[in-house]
């Protein structure tokens, strides 16, 4: 992509932030209701009540079960209590995957994934951070790195990390994943709590495609959660972007070993986003447009996209290597989900791509 991992997700949420800060909280429909607009309107209803609230609900929910294993952990730091965060750890982090397409409004003005998912983290800073005690977890861009899941991916699984909650500086070490937690859980409760207020009316009265729009938000986070797939996910450390070489270490979740799993939830996720779950989705929007072919079309490159990440032998951070074919296979089927939703998706619901990206469709 044309900017980094740290500054490509700050400036998309900047600009879906902009515009939810600046936007009335009636919304602004068109000024002559259609049918496509009643349509539309029940449709954003869906996304808000069936699908992105009660994602939020669930990562407020799973976030505290984990904040309850981590202290357990850290009062009592052994291989066994750091087993017990492991599957409160992965439920967590799933959780957030199925928010990861409502990177705007709320998420965005408060740069929500930013802040809880910029990987790699970078252990480097993270232990001057825990070494000075001094660290400022609102500084977008500097420090996204050193917070989130990718921060308690490397503070309570990398390799000795139990040892490290007994040494000579296990009270800075705790205090910072406890201050971790809190801003993590923090962050959510801002954004579920106006989900749940205004910001709901705002988006479900948000009819038009342009930019700013609340299907304007949809398609391009779309677009941006695949190439984060493509990219950052898959094939920055499979070695894209490093003529081959492989750095299976920047993955998400790489200390963890989830990630597989993380990538297998996120393009489910986006494939529920899409086909509305159990009510109206984009894909429906699609067919009323005249376009049901290409909403056919999107859904099955889905199906062949997740089955492919699916037949990547675990773990996946060693199949970069070892497997180069299955991983192969998987980012070509995510690089023609991309193109289809990128070019066909946003062209045939008038919708402009926002952000850019350098390393091609």
């Amino acid at each position: 992509m044309k900017y980094p991992r740290l500054i490509l997700p700050f400036l998309l949420a900047l600009a879906g932030g902009i515009f939810y800060a600046c936007s009335d909280k009636t919304g602004t429909p068109d000024p002559t209701p259609s049918g496509n607009d009643t349509f539309k309107s029940g449709m954003l209803t869906n996304y808000a009540d069936r699908i992105i609230i009660p994602a939020y609900t669930d990562l407020t929910t799973q976030l505290t079960t984990l904040e309850t294993q981590v202290n357990a952990f850290l009062e009592n730091p052994s291989t066994t209590t750091q087993e017990a965060v492991r599957p409160a750890y992965r439920a967590a982090y799933l959780s957030f995957e199925g928010t990861a397409a409502a990177y705007f409004g709320p998420a965005g003005a408060l740069l929500l994934n930013s802040y809880l998912n910029t990987f790699p983290a970078v252990p480097a800073k993270i232990e001057q951070a825990v070494a000075s005690g001094t660290y400022n977890f609102e500084l977008p861009v500097v420090n996204d790195s050193i917070q989130g899941f990718p921060a308690l991916d490397y503070l309570l699984f990398e390799p000795g990390a139990v040892g490290k909650f007994t040494g000579p500086n296990a009270a800075a070490r705790k205090k910072y994943v406890r201050n971790v937690m809190s801003r993590m859980k923090g962050l959510v409760a801002n954004t579920s709590t106006q989900w749940q207020g205004t910001y709901r009316t705002t988006f479900i009265n948000s009819l038009k495609t342009d930019v700013g729009s609340s299907i304007g938000f949809l398609v391009n986070q779309f677009a941006y959660e695949m190439d984060a797939l493509k990219g950052p996910r898959i094939g920055w450390p499979f070695g894209k972007l490093s003529n081959g070489m492989v750095f299976a270490d920047k993955s998400e979740g790489y200390y963890s070993g989830l990630t597989k799993d993380l990538a297998v939830a996120n393009l489910t996720s986006l494939k529920k986003y899409f086909a509305g779950a159990e009510g109206d989705g984009i894909a429906d929007y699609l067919v009323l447009l005249g376009k049901e072919a290409l909403a056919n079309q999107v859904l099955t490159q889905f199906d062949v996209a997740i089955a492919a990440l699916q037949a990547i032998p675990q773990p996946m951070t060693e199949s970069f290597s070892k497997n180069p074919a299955a991983v192969e296979e998987a980012y070509r089927q995510a690089q023609k989900l991309l193109t289809l939703i990128k070019t066909d998706v946003a062209s045939a619901t008038s919708v402009q791509i926002t952000y850019q990206d350098n390393d091609g469709d």
